[in-house]
């Protein structure tokens, strides 16, 4: 299994707790070189004061420990 196909395996595996809040994620783009991995937030997620939190302590968190070339997660 690539880089790639690990990512989306993890954020599928996230993604029904974002969904009971409303919300969704959807991988943008992974960059090998930087390691930098966007992902895309959506529905509640978009306007929520808290995305960013979920960004970082819940999505980036769960990736860099699942996929350990996942230097850093942004959202577009």
């Amino acid at each position: 299994m690539g880089t790639r196909d690990r990512i989306e395996a993890v954020l599928k595996s996230i993604r029904p707790a974002i969904r009971s809040d409303g919300g969704d994620v959807e991988l943008a783009s992974w960059n090998a070189e930087s390691g930098r991995v966007e992902v895309r937030l959506m529905g509640a997620c978009e306007d929520c004061p808290i995305s960013m939190l979920t960004l970082k302590e819940g999505i980036e968190a769960r990736l860099r420990a699942a996929v350990p070339e996942v230097q850093i997660v942004d959202a577009s």
